[in-house]
């Protein structure tokens, strides 16, 4: 929106200019969601604490857990609430790319928004029920995959990028539907399930979306696309200010929801993060490498899926709770060392993405 503005008023300002500048944006998008989650955030917790919206604890979780009970909650908002504000002031609004991931956001964050409200207002156990969200949360994916796909102005828009192979780009074809479809849907659950203590999924996603900013910036670049050896998408360039808000409001959200936490996101953040990062590496052409620097949210999920499998096959658990972050609470590690060992595997496996740009 500034964009504009700023372009009509360097006519009489020259000094405005500077604001037509990539760089300069994102150092603005990522201020100001930061300040924003920051400000807003004592703001939004009174009012959830208010209206009694509050976390509700398993009786068979950690029992150090209990004493988390009627923290407050849904917390996401205050992210999604920076986030939109941040793009809208920063972005270039005549990008699709931008729009399709605003979309994506405020998408998944409604099912999310609404399965929390029925939890913790309605005070309703389970929730919207799981087919009812994984409908919801298909619907929007596979909408916005089907649109990408027909949308799609050139080969490198839909070629599968091999991490490490510069020379092995495969054309997917309508398989990219697909491959879009589960990227969005199994990164907005996969997010979903590692949010289960204070600042674990938040920071990894901070970081995650911070080296997809790296991988939007270059991979928008005509130079740097081509000395890399990399796919030019010109319009995935703008999704940098969209990484850059993202990391802003995550470490603005961070603020308040590191141990001891003084609000949770809820399903309508972590839902919302989850589908951003997924819709995000999608189109930057990224997929297999949010799967390497995402891998904290990959081994929380293959965690759910074997303790589940083997129980059903075997009548035996794998872990002794799962998520895996659980599992090490219940052997006796402090809820804080669980927490920072998991933000440095993430900072190891997004700096090994990172070196897929190079390493080609």
């Amino acid at each position: 929106m500034l964009v504009w503005l700023a372009e009509y008023l360097q006519l009489y300002i020259t000094g405005l200019n500077v604001v037509q500048y990539l760089t300069m944006r994102v150092i603005l998008g990522v201020l100001t969601a930061l300040f924003l989650s920051m400000w807003l955030g004592p703001h939004v917790i009174r009012a959830l604490r208010r209206l009694q919206i509050g976390q509700t604890v398993r009786d068979d979780g950690p029992q150090s857990h209990l004493s988390k009970s009627g923290t407050p909650t849904m917390g996401g908002l205050l992210i999604l609430m920076s986030v939109f504000i941040s793009v809208l002031l920063w972005a270039d609004l005549s990008n699709r790319y931008v729009w399709v991931t605003l979309i994506i956001i405020g998408g998944f964050g409604l099912v999310g928004f609404i399965d929390d409200y029925r939890k913790v207002v309605r005070k309703d156990a389970g929730g919207l029920p799981a087919r009812w969200k994984y409908f919801w949360q298909s619907l929007i994916a596979a909408t916005v995959a089907v649109y990408l796909f027909y949308s799609a102005g050139q080969p490198a828009e839909t070629a599968l990028l091999i991490p490490f192979f510069k020379d092995v780009v495969p054309q997917l074809g309508a398989f990219y539907i697909l491959l879009a479809y589960f990227v969005i849907v199994g990164t907005s659950n996969a997010v979903n399930l590692t949010d289960g203590l204070d600042g674990l999924a938040i920071m990894p996603t901070v970081m995650v979306a911070g080296a997809l900013g790296v991988f939007a910036y270059v991979t928008g670049h005509v130079n740097f696309s081509a000395y890399l050896q990399i796919p030019y998408i010109p319009e995935a360039a703008e999704l940098t200010v969209v990484c850059a808000a993202l990391t802003g409001a995550g470490l603005g959200f961070l603020w308040f929801n590191t141990y001891p936490a003084q609000v949770f996101m809820g399903d309508v953040g972590s839902l919302a993060l989850g589908a951003a990062l997924g819709v995000i590496a999608v189109l930057v052409r990224q997929e297999l490498v949010l799967f390497i620097m995402g891998g904290v949210f990959v081994v929380e999920t293959l965690s759910v899926m074997l303790q589940v499998g083997s129980y059903k096959m075997r009548g035996k658990r794998v872990f002794r709770m799962a998520p895996i972050h659980h599992h090490y609470e219940l052997k006796g590690w402090p809820e804080p060392r669980v927490i920072v060992r998991f933000w440095i595997l993430s900072l190891i496996l997004v700096l090994i993405g990172l070196a897929t740009l190079k390493l080609r």
